[in-house]
């Protein structure tokens, strides 16, 4: 999920969804409430800990937290190099999931059909949404945090694109990380603080909304989820020009992805074409392989 949660244009909940663990999330998220600030008023630290599932927080928070950390200069080199092969892998990786999805709904209905539509609209639309220009305002800054953070929870939806468009990317990412590499702590808490914050508030609330639908209206969840994701692939297909643009992090210039446009089809004469279809076989081949280990495995 870390890992994906770097790469523009890639969901960090659509890979909760194929390794089983999102629901388990919602769930847990859910729990941080009133109760939970009870036990903790009570010192009740095992009860509340117990009640919000965190030890699989706690084990999925650090996997995230060091895929980000190591994965993402392995990311920016590969996107730098052989960006068409990285897309190629997550591309397999993504549509090789969707049948998977589709037969989590458990009743294939008119309103599960419609979703399914609406979701895969929705989520190939994202892909031709131009940036729009940041901001350094608080409100703003705390809007970001709360719309790219909920993203990064919601199948098929990019947490790092969805800041892109909202054009906070370079100001949260990029210039809020110099700021605080170069000694200007204050001016890196001034974007990171408000962010946060936002980040923290709209996750437990998408959380618990979230929640209440998969009770209220699981099959219609499900398919404009797996809508969400099948749209998605508009965005991650392999084939197609990346816009990016240079910034100095750490002293260092590297570029940035900030858009796509200009989509083709590839030559199959060429040898690198069918590199590249390998790649999409080992995403596809990933997931397949990893849900067989799943069936086999103890039920968490």
């Amino acid at each position: 999920m870390g890992s994906a949660n770097v790469i523009p244009g890639v969901s960090g909940g659509t890979i909760a969804v194929i390794t089983g663990v999102y629901e388990r999330l919602i769930e847990a998220l859910n729990r941080f409430d009133a109760t939970t600030a009870r036990l903790l008023l009570r010192f009740d630290f095992r009860g509340a800990w117990g009640r919000v599932d965190g030890r699989f927080l706690l084990g999925l928070g650090i996997g995230v937290g060091v895929s980000i950390v190591t994965m993402a200069r392995a990311m920016e080199w590969g996107f730098a190099h052989h960006p068409v092969l990285v897309w190629a892998f997550f591309f397999g990786l993504i549509f090789a999931s969707i049948p998977s999805l589709g037969s989590l709904v458990k009743r294939w209905s008119l309103g599960p059909v419609l979703g399914l539509v609406a979701g895969t609209g929705v989520g190939g639309a994202m892909a031709f949404l131009q940036p729009a220009s940041g901001s350094d305002n608080v409100i703003y800054l705390s809007l970001c945090g709360a719309i790219s953070t909920c993203s990064m929870i919601i199948p098929g939806l990019s947490g790092s694109f969805v800041l892109l468009l909202m054009g906070g990317y370079k100001l949260v990412m990029v210039d809020a990380v110099n700021s605080l590499t170069e000694g200007e702590i204050g001016r890196s808490l001034n974007i990171l603080l408000p962010f946060l914050a936002g980040g923290v508030a709209g996750l437990v609330i998408l959380s618990r909304i979230l929640g209440w639908l998969f009770r209220a209206a699981h099959d219609l969840m499900m398919a404009v989820i797996t809508g969400f994701v099948a749209g998605s692939l508009v965005l991650i297909w392999p084939w197609k020009i990346t816009l990016t643009e240079k910034f100095t992090r750490d002293g260092e210039e590297t570029e940035k992805i900030t858009g796509f446009e200009g989509w083709f089809f590839p030559d199959i004469a060429v040898g690198s074409t069918w590199v590249a279809f390998g790649c999409i076989l080992a995403g596809a081949g990933l997931v397949y392989f990893g849900a067989r280990f799943g069936e086999r495995g103890p039920a968490t």
